[in-house]
């Protein structure tokens, strides 16, 4: 899916990442491991030929040097989609502020944060964000 990076390529890429997310959980159901989503969700990507990065490293850079932290991103999809995913009972505040972090640091103007423990991923599962680079995106 190499293409120029728009709001509605972003959007149209969301829509496919959520109903990879909808299909895996149809599936599995809720209460397994989020390791168990995160292998399964690699499938339903590579099934649906959206590439993809999985447990990228994300380097923090502090004024010029970079720090060695072990930030890393569930899934960097086509460069450009941070997603990640959960097995939780109850608030993701943490995990939002996680995801946000994320964009900044990866560039990438949006953000999905799938939560598997729900009774329907479409509704209550997913929350998707954006940030300033979205904003200077052309629409088409």
């Amino acid at each position: 899916m190499t293409q120029e990076l728009t709001k509605k390529y972003l959007d149209e890429l969301t829509y496919e990442v959520v109903g990879s997310a909808i299909e895996v959980h149809k599936t599995l159901g809720r209460g397994l491991l989020e390791s168990v989503y995160h292998q399964c969700m690699q499938e339903e990507l590579r099934h649906r030929k959206i590439n993809f990065c999985t447990e990228l490293r994300i380097p923090l850079i502090y004024k010029t040097k970079e720090l060695s932290l072990d930030f890393r991103c569930d899934l960097f999809i086509e460069n450009c989609l941070v997603t990640e995913l959960k097995s939780i009972n109850g608030a993701i505040s943490v995990f939002e502020a996680q995801l946000l972090t994320y964009m900044k640091l990866l560039k990438a103007p949006k953000g999905i944060l799938i939560n598997f423990n729900c009774t329907n991923i479409f509704g209550e599962g997913q929350k998707t964000y954006v940030n300033e680079y979205f904003k200077l995106l052309n629409e088409k």
